[in-house]
């Protein structure tokens, strides 16, 4: 894989709005000079215990441990590799990336897959113009405005027509440079039977691009405009460059609006994308005209945790729900059911009702697993005890995914009331050779688990190692508080750390490695590597993690505060004492005595900065 070099990476960090980019996916408030805070977008919380510094860059969540910088963020929401998320930002700030050597061979096929992008975005440009410039069109924009599309929306989707010639595409394609094989790889011609000769696969359709996440145009799917013409929808076939149910339609225009929404419209045809988008759901994609994939699902999980899905009410609009109930079911997404009218479509009912209809319609969306138990109760018959058994029989794997809850029991209600079957009975039956309800299937928006920190280090032994635990904890508590405030106060933090034995003083090899990568190099440019080889944080990912961590908490001090961090030195004294004291004890020597000494010395000296804390902060903060 081609490599980037260490200069365009940081460019493109220089570049990036961090608070612009964070606030695509949780709303910020300052919290400080150097810090912003919000809920955090990698977990279900009510109060704020995600944070971030824009100047560093860097973020971190103290409710479940993310932490990272722009392109962890990028990874981490985005569903992409550091490769990937380096060419979104670059692209996304105007940054011009450029390659390491790389391997000729693989040299050749990133630049053979360049060029097949460029040809494909060039005749979807095509397409457009002769949809909106060609007289041939005429029709197809009739079409169009017949479902109530504008054509400021169809240009935004870049919708476009080929035109009925056999050779259009492929005498301009030829012209601009590119070959006939090229063509063939794209899909966007194709060989006659009869003599071998090459000709445009589309022709005589309103052509809509199907592109990735990042607008790309990888392929086209084409309706056709005449009866006699089959199939009434042609998309592209598998290539180097388009695999069918990797993407959704739509998904680059309406990821940030799903982001910001939390939620995402998932309906079948691009018409009805393009028809909500209008109507102002701009949290709306499309299937490309395929059964659900799990890889759609994936890209879905990645722009919004509640899925709400605006499928036709028919027999295949139903299944589909269904495959997407399994597929989320791994991912712990929401689902929820828009109740469309029979035989009605997103672009159908907004026409002739409005957008109002439909957003009233969306607003009034249930949880999938409700979607489910009344389908069963609409087609089930219960008018003999066979029909109640199948009838439990459907029901019992939907039961099974929902918890104790309200839910279950309006539903139970539900069912009770239909069947005529007491509640308890019917709880009874449900439970029969049927397993435990599913953790985090029950239809709630998930706490996304990708980062999270196990709580608590002992869920059994003893009460002295409960305890042990407990200090070790608060001692790296102490510790990390202290590189905090040393990254907060640089000039002090300098004179503080370079006053300690970094081995001696902290707890865990890991705070050891970030108090020399700290006192090494530069505390106003933490996440950098350090002059000596301590451990650079791109090199060491456990290091970047708790560097942003403290770069955020630091970020928490609305002023510096010398006397707070030498309170918090002379804690990391008083625990060294300690520490010393406890190996004494079996000495037999006159050692502690010292040590007792010494410590009250440093108690007064903590008891005076701690006063001055006081004293500066207005008795505000301890």
């Amino acid at each position: 894989m081609a490599l980037y070099t260490n200069e365009s990476k940081d460019r493109v960090r220089d570049a990036v709005d961090f608070v612009e980019l964070v606030s695509a996916r949780t709303e910020l408030r300052r919290a400080g000079p150097a810090r912003f805070e919000g809920l955090c977008p990698f977990h279900d919380e009510r109060t704020p215990s995600f944070g971030i510094d824009p100047g560093q860059k860097v973020y971190h969540c103290f409710g479940c441990q993310a932490s990272g910088d722009v392109f962890t963020f990028v990874q981490e929401t985005e569903g992409v590799d550091f490769k990937g998320a380096l060419e979104l930002l670059a692209e996304r700030y105007g940054v011009e990336l450029q390659r390491e050597q790389e391997d000729p061979r693989e040299a050749e096929r990133r630049k053979q897959r360049e060029r097949l992008l460029e040809l494909l975005s060039r005749t979807a440009t095509y397409y457009e113009r002769y949809l909106w410039d060609s007289s041939e069109a005429a029709r197809a924009r009739e079409y169009l405005a017949g479902r109530g599309l504008g054509e400021q929306m169809l240009r935004e989707f870049r919708v476009g027509y080929a035109p009925s010639a056999w050779d259009r595409v492929l005498l301009a394609s030829r012209r601009g440079g590119f070959s006939v094989a090229e063509l063939y790889a794209t899909g966007l011609a194709q060989r006659s039977k009869q003599n071998g000769q090459p000709y445009d696969r589309f022709r005589s359709r309103i052509m809509f691009p199907l592109t990735d996440i990042r607008g790309r145009v990888l392929g086209f799917g084409a309706r056709a405009m005449g009866e006699e013409q089959r199939p009434k929808y042609l998309n592209t076939s598998d290539n180097d460059v388009y695999h069918k149910g990797l993407h959704l339609y739509g998904a680059d225009l309406a990821r940030a609006h799903a982001a910001k929404a939390g939620a995402v419209i998932l309906c079948e045809g691009y018409t009805d994308a393009i028809a909500l988008h209008q109507a102002g759901m701009r949290n709306a994609v499309g299937l490309m005209g395929t059964a659900l994939t799990g890889d759609q699902v994936g890209e879905l999980s990645r722009m919004a945790q509640t899925v709400l899905l605006a499928l036709d009410a028919d027999s295949a609009g139903q299944e589909a729900m269904l495959r997407a109930s399994s597929l989320a079911a791994k991912r712990n997404l929401e689902l929820r059911v828009v109740p469309l009218p029979p035989g009605a479509d997103p672009a159908d009912l907004i026409q002739r009702e409005g957008p109002e209809a439909m957003t009233a319609i969306v607003e009034r969306s249930v949880p999938f697993v409700r979607f489910r138990v009344e389908r069963v109760l609409a087609g089930g018959d219960d008018s003999s005890p066979e029909g109640q058994d199948r009838m439990i029989d459907e029901l019992r794997p939907v039961f099974a995914q929902v918890g104790p809850g309200a839910m279950r029991m309006e539903l139970a209600r539900m069912v009770s009331s239909r069947l005529a079957v007491p509640e308890s009975v019917l709880e009874q039956r449900l439970a029969t050779s049927g397993g435990s309800a599913r953790a985090g299937s029950t239809g709630q928006p998930r706490a996304n688990g990708r980062r999270q920190r196990q709580a608590g280090g002992e869920r059994a032994g003893n009460g002295a190692a409960r305890r042990s635990g407990a200090l070790l904890h608060g001692r790296e508590d102490t510790e990390r508080a202290f590189l905090a405030l040393c990254i907060a106060a640089p000039d002090d933090g300098e004179q503080a750390l370079a006053s300690l034995d970094i081995d001696e003083y902290f707890s865990s090899d890991l705070l050891r490695r970030a108090a020399k990568h700290l006192h090494a190099g530069d505390l106003r440019a933490p996440m950098t590597a350090s002059p000596q080889d301590t451990g650079a944080p791109e090199d060491d990912a456990e290091l970047k993690a708790l560097l942003a961590e403290l770069v955020v908490e630091g970020g928490r001090e609305s002023v510096a505060r010398p006397a707070k961090l030498e309170a918090q030195r002379l804690q990391l004294e008083l625990a060294r004492i300690d520490r010393q004291i406890q190996r004494a004890r079996g000495e037999q020597s006159g050692a502690i005595s010292a040590l007792a000494g010494r410590r009250a010395q440093v108690k007064r000296e903590f008891d005076r900065a701690y006063g001055r804390v006081l004293e500066e902060t207005g008795d505000r903060e301890g």
